[in-house]
């Protein structure tokens, strides 16, 4: 065999330090958003399933037994063999008729509108907060304003302060407005009174507007049944193992109740048709 002083590796093809080795042989790892349904294993645990939710920086798999495991996105997971990079998926761009979370169309590009002179009156913060967390993209855009009330039993006064007119009506929206209650007899007095045409009462059978948000939502057949003479918001945390010692507990209550609520959909009927009804009275010409 002769030796050529010039060919310093012969025929074995290169410095083998000349390339990072440790790599040679690894493939590159493509990244793969992470859509449901997507079937993916994970290398750590070898656990197997398909993405069935993303929360923040987690993916959550669910295997063919129906048990859910969370792993953190990133690199890690293998698809059909092969390293993939699960990543957050892009938000799909909007098609066809866009609408707000009431069920109207959105109107894009639209400022809201300079607030009206009529007003929409509602009983306390939270009946506001799910009024907004609704209804809240067609009150600007219609320039109407609600405002809560501490209850309603000063509402004749109140209505006499505001001295609604055509062109500056009310609407008040009550709870538990059924027949009998105080409820009925504030609203009655309401519109026999001197602006009886330029204010309008209406309300919903539920003790209270957490009842308005379908029990479905918080995994609950019913809302509980809370004997009298016990504070119905209390009673309603203690009946579902919730925290009810004091005022910060019934506020964290209702944020999680008001958390599940995404549109129209997620709220009784009964109640969308008044709030509807409200707003229709104070826009009209």
């Amino acid at each position: 065999m002769n030796y050529d002083p010039s060919d310093r590796y012969g025929s074995y093809g290169g410095d083998v330090l000349a390339t990072n080795w440790k790599t040679a042989n690894k493939i590159a790892a493509a990244e793969v958003e992470a859509t449901r349904d997507l079937v993916v294993e994970e290398v750590g645990t070898g656990f197997c399933g398909a993405v069935v939710r993303i929360e923040g920086r987690l993916v959550e798999l669910e295997d063919r037994f129906g048990k859910v495991r969370a792993f953190p996105l990133g690199a890690g997971f293998l698809i059909d063999g092969k390293p993939v990079v699960l990543k957050h998926p892009a938000a799909a761009a909007p098609t066809g008729l866009v609408r707000t979370a009431s069920g109207s169309v959105a109107v894009a590009g639209h400022k809201a509108r300079v607030a009206r002179a009529s007003r929409i009156y509602v009983e306390g913060r939270h009946d506001a907060e799910l009024v907004e967390r609704v209804w809240g993209d067609d009150l600007r855009i219609e320039g109407v304003v609600v405002e809560y009330l501490s209850g309603i039993d000063d509402l004749e006064a109140i209505i006499r302060e505001f001295a609604p007119t055509p062109d500056r009506k009310v609407g008040v929206l009550v709870d538990h407005l059924v027949k009998g209650s105080k409820e009925s007899r504030i609203a009655d007095a309401v519109a026999r009174g001197k602006h009886g045409g330029t204010v309008l009462v209406v309300g919903h059978p539920f003790i209270d507007i957490w009842q308005a948000v379908k029990p479905a939502r918080l995994g609950l057949s019913a809302w509980p049944v809370i004997d009298r003479g016990i504070e119905w918001k209390h009673g309603i945390c203690e009946a579902l193992g919730w925290p009810h010692e004091d005022q910060a507990d019934i506020a964290r209550a209702w944020k999680r109740i008001l958390g599940t609520v995404n549109s129209y959909a997620d709220l009784e009927p009964v109640l969308l048709g008044r709030v509807e009804e409200l707003i229709d009275f104070v826009t009209a010409e």
